[in-house]
């Protein structure tokens, strides 16, 4: 049974600090194209940050560079986020998928066809 299991959400204020977990059950990240997407209400999803374990090339959207921190821990087949420097903004339910990164003949560091994605976890940022 293959499962992907998100945590690590929570309450924090503006310029806090979370680390979000998605440990996988049933098979290995190996190269797999797996990312953190966020969305928030009223708000469309987007590809926050993604990892190919295997090479570790990382991709992060402009919004995060320099405060986030994609990582994974093969002994663990769990891909970590580190987020830092949190803003208002980093409000969303995060949740981690994973899956091909190919499309259109093209490699990508997200994943392009989700084929397994974790329950989402709340990220809230607020005074």
């Amino acid at each position: 049974d293959v499962q992907l299991q998100a945590s690590g959400g929570g309450l924090v204020q503006p310029g806090g600090s979370l680390r979000l977990s998605c440990a996988a059950s049933g098979f290995t990240f190996g190269n797999y194209a797996t990312g953190w997407f966020r969305q928030a209400p009223g708000k469309e999803r987007e590809g926050v940050s993604c990892i190919t374990v295997n090479d570790g090339v990382t991709y992060y959207i402009d919004s995060v560079k320099g405060r986030f921190t994609i990582s994974s821990d093969r002994s663990k087949n769990t891909v970590y986020l580190q987020m830092d420097s949190l803003k208002p903004e980093d409000t969303a339910l995060y949740y981690c998928a994973t899956g091909s990164g190919y499309k259109g003949g093209s490699y990508y560091t997200c994943p392009q066809h989700i084929e397994y994605r974790g329950q989402g976890t709340q990220v809230t940022v607020s005074s």
